[in-house]
């Protein structure tokens, strides 16, 4: 694939948000299984700004899980060689194009506290990425419904498919994406557009019904049916639905052989307005990373795996944005039936 004009224009604003500056070091970490187009549109586009692109290259690792790993954020590739610490620690922007990305990598946390700052360009298709940098800025309203959750004692979520959720956020981890590292100790992903809590242990009771048309990002698919998870002091006790999509979520968490994988790792919504819900039909799966549904506006995001806050860590996940569902802080709705709603000015 051929590095196109308007896609190192793209690249170009994503690094002018994480104000790149003229003569600064960038450090890309790459994988051998990398995009190598964004890798590509990554450097041309640091050369332009004047930047001084650094390339990292560490080899992908072998498989070695019961089922295949996909669209997790929490890439293993550092493996915390000593030399790769040391090149990705202090000041200055890290590039992160690994292939699962270090959004929940055991690493993070180190190299942001060494002054680091961060963008992880999703394993997207350059199109993806093209599509959604446009000069909408989403960082004030992202912000502010980051200021609201950490005020927040309490989540609840309802649906007319069924869904009722309790979460208690005292103590939970808070976050936001609006797409640009502009800050030492900042990491952020592109695309970008969503507000996460990343609730501490025992925190969420309720059922979650998962309708015709939301999404499993693991698998890279549209449900066909409805599925109904029932939650217990965080863990799926039971998935309920006689039909393939059942049958799929309930076979891929019994492989893992570890209860973790049952348990909640963050909930949130998505707040970007040029994100499309229908986007994943038009693209092979390996085109496509699925970021751009994790963010589309007024989607409930229910995640399942990893959760640092709750002291649970597993390579097992699911993203399950869900559509149509009404979510309030406090009593106060932000998402209702799936729209924003215009409390985050």
């Amino acid at each position: 694939m051929n590095a196109q004009e308007k896609w190192i224009k793209t690249f170009e604003t994503i690094f002018r948000r994480c104000k790149v500056e003229a003569n600064e070091v960038v450090r890309i970490l790459a994988e051998t299984d990398s995009r190598a187009i964004n890798l590509h549109l990554a450097e041309l586009a640091l050369a332009r700004l004047g930047a001084v692109p650094v390339r990292i290259t560490v080899p992908s690792l072998p498989v070695d899980t019961p089922v295949p790993v996909r669209s997790t954020g929490a890439s293993h590739v550092i493996r915390n060689m000593a030399p790769v610490m040391q090149a990705l620690s202090g000041p200055g922007l890290v590039v992160d194009l690994t292939v699962e990305g270090l959004l929940h990598a055991p690493e993070l946390p180190a190299i942001l506290e060494s002054g680091a700052r961060l963008i992880m360009i999703s394993n997207e298709h350059p199109e993806i990425l093209e599509r959604l940098t446009t000069d909408l800025d989403m960082t004030r309203k992202v912000k502010n419904g980051v200021r609201m959750l950490a005020g927040a004692k309490a989540m609840t979520v309802a649906s007319e498919a069924g869904t009722r959720l309790d979460i208690r956020l005292e103590g939970a981890r808070v976050g936001g994406v609006w797409g640009g590292a502009d800050r030492p100790g900042l990491v952020q992903h592109w695309p970008g557009g969503l507000c996460l809590a990343f609730p501490k242990a025992g925190a969420v009771n309720g059922t979650l019904v998962m309708d015709v048309g939301d999404v499993n990002l693991t698998f890279k698919r549209y449900l066909e049916n409805p599925i109904t998870l029932h939650i217990e002091n965080d863990y799926i006790t039971r998935i309920e639905g006689r039909n393939l999509d059942a049958e799929l979520m309930r076979s891929y968490l019994e492989a893992w052989n570890d209860r973790d994988a049952y348990a909640v790792s963050h909930v949130g919504w998505g707040m970007n307005p040029m994100a499309r819900w229908d986007a994943l039909q038009m693209f092979d799966k390996n085109d496509t990373n699925g970021t751009e549904l994790r963010a589309f506006a007024g989607n409930f995001l229910y995640s399942t795996g990893a959760n640092d806050m709750a002291g649970r860590h597993t390579q097992g996940h699911f993203d399950l944005p869900l559509r149509r569902c009404t979510v309030a802080l406090d009593g106060l709705t932000l998402v209702d039936a799936g729209k924003l709603c215009e409390v985050f000015e």
